[in-house]
């Protein structure tokens, strides 16, 4: 495989990651704004859906994680 081959699918790939990560994320009440931030970053996801449904607040939450 060509290099710019395993770039592309190294890509696609992680679309698809942030894409599910973004859904995830939406799911749990963030935001769009912060979804997108989140599911870009490298914070760990079960934290951040965990971090919400003990109370925090979306916003504490994205501050804590990023």
């Amino acid at each position: 495989m060509s290099e710019l081959t395993e770039y592309v699918e190294t890509e696609s790939e992680r679309s698809k990651v942030e894409s599910w990560r973004l859904h995830v994320l939406i799911e749990a009440g963030y935001p769009l704004h912060l979804a997108e931030r989140l599911a870009a970053s490298e914070a760990d996801l079960h934290r951040a859906v965990e971090i919400v449904s003990s109370g925090c607040g979306h916003t504490t939450a994205a501050e804590i994680l990023l």
